[in-house]
């Protein structure tokens, strides 16, 4: 049990750490553990992030190899500066991890960009390509966008060729943020904190049932009725309305 406990908590501090452009030691990593809600020892940290080569140094983030610099070139940022005037034009995506009893599950989600609402979602107790894949899919099967970037950060979840796959066959731009980052995918990032805030942190859920019927509520809510002050204080669907 312990030993499976390692392996999740040390998926989540790979997160951050790839987050941070590979840059984030122990102390920080320790610190956005604790604001996320997530109380364990400096000393655990420190022996996974070492067992899992994960060592907190600026000049990494200097020393692209060429094959790197190909890549980060494949995955520019092209929503930088500029934001969505009409909804199904940018859609944004990212992972975040919840607790629940003794494990962890991931919550993927698709966000359109404009109007802000939360087009698909899927909770796993397992994170990869797969699930981001399929909430993906499924958002596209409901909004059918004609001309459309997907965002997300430059995780594995997105990066990898069964993902990047789909958004070629489909005519989809892929954009992604730079290293070190990743504020640059605020919108999402945004309703995570706005969840966990309101309905997750001081909750013990004690199955994944329980958890996959509270973030339904919420995003239910948050679509329906939440006002956003971006919106001119409407709700995600409201605004669609009257922008359609």
């Amino acid at each position: 049990m312990h030993a499976e406990q390692d392996r999740e908590l040390t998926s989540v501090i790979r997160k951050i750490f790839e987050g941070s452009g590979g840059t984030y030691g122990c102390p920080r990593v320790h610190r956005e553990l604790r604001k996320q809600g997530v109380h364990v020892s400096s000393r655990r940290i420190a022996r996974l992030m070492r067992e899992g080569g994960m060592r907190g140094r600026v000049v990494r983030v200097y020393r692209a190899r060429a094959k790197q610099r190909r890549m980060y070139a494949a995955h520019e940022n092209r929503v930088r500066g500029k934001v969505a005037k009409k909804p199904d034009t940018v859609w944004v995506g990212d992972v975040t991890y919840l607790k629940v009893a003794r494990h962890w599950c991931y919550l993927a989600v698709v966000m359109d960009q404009c109007s802000r609402r939360i087009l698909a979602w899927a909770i796993r107790r397992t994170r990869g390509t797969q699930v981001t894949r399929d909430v993906f899919n499924a958002a596209y099967r409901i909004r059918q966008p004609r001309r459309l970037i997907f965002h997300s950060d430059r995780g594995i979840e997105y990066t990898a060729p069964g993902f990047r796959s789909r958004l070629t066959a489909l005519g989809v731009r892929q954009s992604t943020t730079r290293g070190g980052s990743p504020g640059e995918n605020a919108h999402v990032e945004s309703f995570f904190h706005s969840l966990k805030a309101d309905v997750v942190h001081g909750v013990q859920f004690l199955n994944d049932k329980t958890l996959r019927a509270c973030v339904k509520r919420y995003v239910r809510f948050y679509n329906h009725k939440r006002l956003h002050s971006a919106l001119g204080y409407r709700s995600p669907v409201e605004f669609e309305r009257v922008a359609a």
